[in-house]
């Protein structure tokens, strides 16, 4: 059974997830919800260590099956480490991307295909996926105009990925949406941070009684 309390955020680069992470946390703490925020990959002391393999240097550093290894690896200790016990705790707990970017990422973009993905999901998370996912979408020339002025520095592996396999991410995302609408939500990211904002609380809010 996915786990009510999750929610993760995805989308390509720039979409505008980690602010919006943080507008969702406190609009749950503003009414009396205890929050537990994360990301991927990391979110744990391991899965950090690995998340500077996979978002620096070179693009071409590793294979996509090493690549797609590592952020299971990373995603093994987050897990058990942060967000299994978080949801024991009781909190919500919210995850600046997830399981469904690897698909996007190197299930589609790199070229792996869904089935080595998903057998790996059943192997690493099994029940443990989230209630509802948030895709935040927007043109891929617009998120990374935003994501080349935000400053990350080396942490931008990603972002020099060509455009093709930009172009590639979006549509993988509106594939993953459209497999599983129960679960995923689309939002257009090209509106205002607020607009953003008040359009995943609506999708939120309900599921707190």
């Amino acid at each position: 059974m996915p786990r009510a309390r999750f929610i993760t955020l995805e989308g390509g680069e720039g979409a505008g997830k980690s602010t919006q992470v943080r507008r969702l946390a406190a609009r749950l703490e503003a009414a009396g919800q205890r929050v537990t925020i994360t990301r991927e990959p990391g979110g744990a002391p391991g899965a950090e260590a690995i998340r500077h393999l996979l978002v620096t240097g070179d693009v071409a550093r590793w294979t996509p099956k090493a690549e797609m290894l590592l952020h299971f690896a990373a995603r093994e200790d987050h897990l058990s480490r942060t967000i299994r016990p978080a949801l024991e705790r009781g909190d919500w707990v919210i995850c600046d991307r997830f399981v469904d970017s690897t698909m996007a990422y190197q299930g589609f973009a790199q070229g792996l295909g869904p089935e080595l993905v998903n057998e790996l999901k059943e192997i690493v998370i099994g029940d443990d996926m989230p209630g509802l996912t948030l895709i935040l979408d927007l043109p891929v020339e617009t998120g990374l105009a935003r994501a080349g002025s935000r400053g990350q520095g080396a942490e931008d592996r990603y972002e020099r990925m060509d455009l093709r396999f930009h172009e590639t991410l979006r549509q993988a995302f509106e594939t993953i949406a459209k497999n599983e609408p129960e679960r995923c939500v689309m939002v257009d990211a090209s509106q205002t941070e607020d607009e953003v904002a008040e359009a995943i609380w609506a999708e939120v809010k309900p599921r707190l009684s």
